[in-house]
């Protein structure tokens, strides 16, 4: 018997569809999976077997094949696991529907059955409502995420037994929960009324702040540098909805919005350590995810000790503090991610100061002239 259900792929920051289709037939017990899946979507197959037998149900001992489409492009991620176990669950009569394709289907199966949260819910949620799909079973975890969409059912669940009754009777299952505002644990600690002294800082960052400014710090060790550039979120407006939209998708892609948050509503602040490489930095991979820049976004880039960064790092910043956004290309595809943030650099003066901080290199010999003088000037 062949089941047919709906679930999606996140590349970059964008969600596209993919069907997956099961095929249930009588021949030796083989699991096959086609579709072009990576490692991580191979070793389904063993999360999907122990998850239907511990689950109570039975595991069919005929051949299995399962096809993830479009063909053409991968699939990675063990947000698959759950459409190709209710997929196998379709196919043998346990679910009374073998073709499901009014709702989305994601989530991430343990060998007991339970469903771990999956990244990249929000983008999806998105995709799904444009696609026209009625529903989405999500993961309990990502609900708050996902409702963050209107118009869209949301059917969380938290174990495989919960999935097969949400889909076997939809009247039954429980709502998601109302949209709302939450806010993650934020970043920064403290706010820059704490800050006694430092008058002409002070007001440099406040009117880089009011600005939408980038700012160089130049001063000596212990002087408060880290220190005010670690409050200035404090002094950015609050986000706009659509702001705080852009920001939880980019969070939700790279796996770091909290279980049970909604929409982010702290200004984001990212303070990656000198050592970072420029991949990390911009986002990059076989399958690009967001880097430092992207999780920045409409927020603060904040690069302590800037002449210790190596050049290679300084380079790849010029184009996204000029464009607001970064462009990744691999041979498969090109994404873009966006990168609009203030950028704050702090740094020690040596000999007369801060022009001579510019035009000699820094203690680990990682900056030259020409990357601190274009640096200086694109700030």
């Amino acid at each position: 018997m062949l089941a047919c259900l709906r679930s999606a792929a996140v590349i970059g920051v964008d969600s596209y569809p993919v069907q997956v289709e099961v095929d249930v037939s009588l021949g030796l017990p083989v699991f096959t999976m086609v579709g072009l899946p990576d490692a991580s979507v191979r070793e389904s197959r063993d999360r999907v077997r122990s998850a239907i037998r511990n689950s109570g149900f039975e595991f069919p001992a005929d051949r299995i094949t399962v096809n993830l489409g479009p063909a053409d492009v991968r699939k990675a991620g063990s947000s698959y696991d759950l459409p190709i176990a209710l997929g196998v669950l379709a196919a043998t009569g346990v679910i009374a529907r073998r073709d499901i394709d009014d709702v989305v289907l994601l989530g991430e199966l343990s060998l007991d059955g339970s469903i771990q949260p999956a990244r990249g819910v929000l983008p999806v949620a998105a995709a799904a409502r444009r696609t026209g799909a009625a529903g989405l079973l999500l993961p309990a975890a990502n609900a708050a995420e996902a409702a963050v969409v209107s118009g869209l059912r949301l059917f969380p669940v938290r174990c495989l037994d919960e999935a097969v009754r949400a889909l076997n009777d939809p009247a039954s299952a429980a709502a998601g929960p109302a949209p709302s505002i939450a806010a993650a644990p934020p970043a920064t600690e403290g706010d820059l009324a704490d800050v006694r002294g430092q008058a002409f800082a002070r007001r440099a960052l406040e009117i880089a702040a009011a600005g939408g400014h980038n700012a160089l710090l130049t001063g000596p060790p212990g002087s408060g540098k880290t220190m005010m550039a670690r409050r200035l979120p404090g002094l950015l407006p609050a986000l706009t909805f659509d702001e705080a939209l852009e920001c939880t998708a980019i969070h939700s892609v790279a796996g770091l919005v909290p279980p049970g948050t909604g929409l982010l509503a702290c200004r984001p602040f990212r303070a990656p350590h000198h050592t970072i490489s420029h991949v990390a930095l911009v986002g990059g991979g076989g399958l690009p995810r967001p880097g430092e820049i992207s999780l920045a976004h409409h927020g603060v880039l904040f690069l302590d000790e800037l002449p210790e960064f190596s050049r290679r790092v300084l380079e790849v910043l010029r184009q996204p503090l000029e464009e607001g956004r970064v462009t990744i290309a691999r041979a498969a595809r090109t994404v873009a991610f966006p990168a609009r943030f203030m950028f704050v650099g702090a740094m020690n003066p040596w000999g007369s100061g801060i022009a001579d901080s510019i035009n000699r290199t820094g203690p680990s010999g990682n900056a030259d002239v020409e990357e601190l003088g274009d640096l200086s000037r694109a700030i």
